[in-house]
């Protein structure tokens, strides 16, 4: 009986969280492949939309041969039907931190994972509370820059840590790949990592 090889997999991110994630449960991607797309919400469209069609949108972007298979994902916070997106600068990071301050949001991530012509796509929220923030902390945080290039202007990894004390739903998601839902849909087309 001949066994045939898994495909190849190709990262659809230039993301090192997401080659970190990946590495966490013993994948290195073949390659790294960054989607050019434009992001930019459409009129009325909710978040859990949003995100999948940037996920899918990601998957459909990049050129992919025969024997591999492509994984991108895309992360967003929301409040309410608010979808907070990479702050453009200080001030937008600021008024991000304020909104979210003393309340829950979610986040959601969605990843999609395209082989052998098809594209399937997996949403995984996660519920995250934030404490009160006063000025002095907010500053503090802004002042040192984790915000940039970050949905909702924060990564649960990094200092905003402090700002967080319960989440309900998957960690690793909020990171920015959800890992169990990801090395299941990897498995099914024969990519396993150390984890099995």
């Amino acid at each position: 009986m001949t066994q045939t090889a898994p495909p190849r997999l190709i990262l659809g991110s230039a993301s090192p969280r997401r080659l970190e994630l990946l590495a966490q449960i013993g994948l290195c991607p073949d390659a790294l492949r960054p989607a050019d797309i434009d992001e930019t919400p459409q009129k009325a469209e909710t978040p859990r939309d949003y995100v999948r069609r940037m996920a899918l949108e990601k998957a459909e972007a990049i050129p992919l041969a025969e024997d591999e298979a492509l994984l991108t994902a895309d992360t967003t916070v929301a409040v309410g039907r608010r979808i907070l997106g990479k702050p453009a600068d200080r001030d937008e990071a600021a008024a991000f931190m304020r909104l979210m301050s003393g309340r829950r949001h979610r986040v959601l991530t969605a990843i999609a994972l395209r082989h052998g012509g098809r594209s399937r796509v997996r949403l995984v929220e996660t519920q995250v509370r934030m404490r009160p923030i006063d000025a002095a902390a907010l500053d503090a945080y802004l002042d040192a820059g984790d915000w940039q290039g970050k949905a909702g202007g924060y990564a649960i990894q990094g200092a905003a840590a402090a700002f967080i004390p319960w989440i309900q739903g998957s960690f690793s998601a909020v990171v920015g790949l959800p890992l169990s839902e990801t090395a299941a849909m990897l498995a099914a087309i024969g990519i396993t990592g150390g984890t099995t």
